[in-house]
C-alpha cells in the first residue's frame, strides 16, 4: 500500500535561517523529500535547474495555473513561485514525507487544502538582527533591504496560521527544534522513525516548546521591533 506523505511546511523571512535548517534536515532524515518549487525568476549564480528551483517562463506558469497543477502559488518581488502537485505524487511513490520551503501565502493555501500539514514559521529575534543578517549576505541594495524588512513584518504578523514558531537566535538549537518537531509529529501519527534515533528523551519536550501557544507573547514582542522598518544606513 502506498504511503500517504506527511507534509511539513517551513516559512520565514529572507535571513531567518530556514534554508540552512532545511539542508540539515534533508541530510539527517533520509525519508524526507524536498519539494522543488517552480519559479519565473531567472537563476542566481550557483543555482541549478531542478535542484534549487524549476525555472519556467511566465507563460508556462500561467498555463499550469489554468490546468490547476499547483498545490499553491504566489507572486512577490516581481516573480511567480509555486508548488507543483507532482511533488506530492513523487513523495508518495518513494514512500517519503514532503518538506516544503514556501512563503506565508503558500502555507495558507496548503493548510486550507491539507489541514493535517504541519506548518513551521522561522522568526528572527528582532528587526535589527534581521537587517544585520541581510546586510552580511551582501546580495541586496537599500531598496530591496527595505522591502524585505517590511515583508518580514507582514509575514511574522501571520504567525497564528502556524503550528510551530522557531525564534532563530542560535542555529544549532533551531536545527534541533525542527528535527524534534518532525520526529515528534511522526511519532504521534505512528509513522516512520528513520532519522529520529538520535533525538533522545528531550525530543517531545523540545517540540512542545516550539508550539505556537507557547510563543505568542515572545513573537508579539518581536513584532514590536518591526514598527520602524526603515533600514539603517549600511
Amino acid at each position: 500500500m502506498e504511503k500517504i506523505p506527511q507534509i511539513f511546511i517551513v516559512s520565514g523571512p529572507s535571513g531567518s535561517g530556514k534554508s540552512t535548517v532545511v539542508e540539515y534536515i534533508l541530510k539527517e532524515i533520509p525519508t524526507m523529500l524536498f519539494s522543488v518549487s517552480h519559479t519565473t525568476r531567472p537563476p542566481r549564480e550557483g543555482e541549478e535547474d531542478g535542484r534549487d528551483y524549476i525555472f519556467v517562463s511566465k507563460d508556462e506558469f500561467g498555463e499550469m495555473i489554468k490546468r490547476n497543477e499547483y498545490l499553491e502559488y504566489d507572486h512577490h518581488f516581481g516573480h511567480w513561485y509555486g508548488t507543483h502537485r507532482s511533488n506530492l505524487d513523487r513523495a508518495a511513490e518513494q514512500g517519503k514525507d514532503l518538506l516544503l520551503d514556501i512563503d506565508i501565502e503558500g502555507a495558507r493555501q496548503i493548510k486550507e487544502k491539507i489541514s493535517e500539514a504541519v506548518a513551521i514559521l522561522f522568526i528572527p529575534p528582532s528587526r535589527e538582527e534581521l537587517e544585520r543578517r541581510l546586510r552580511l549576505r551582501g546580495q541586496d541594495d537599500e531598496e530591496v533591504i527595505r522591502k524585505r524588512l517590511e515583508r518580514a513584518r507582514q509575514e511574522i504578523s501571520q504567525y497564528r496560521g502556524y503550528d510551530y514558531l522557531i525564534v532563530n537566535e542560535e542555529l544549532e538549537e533551531a536545527r534541533l527544534q525542527v528535527h524534534s518537531i518532525i520526529c515528534s509529529e511522526r511519532k504521534r501519527r505512528g509513522g516512520e522513525k528513520a532519522g529520529c534515533e538520535k533525538m533522545g528523551a528531550q525530543m517531545d519536550a523540545r517540540a512542545d516548546e516550539a508550539r505556537r501557544g507557547n510563543n505568542n507573547r515572545r513573537v508579539s514582542a518581536i513584532l514590536e521591533t518591526f514598527k520602524e522598518t526603515k533600514p539603517s544606513k549600511g
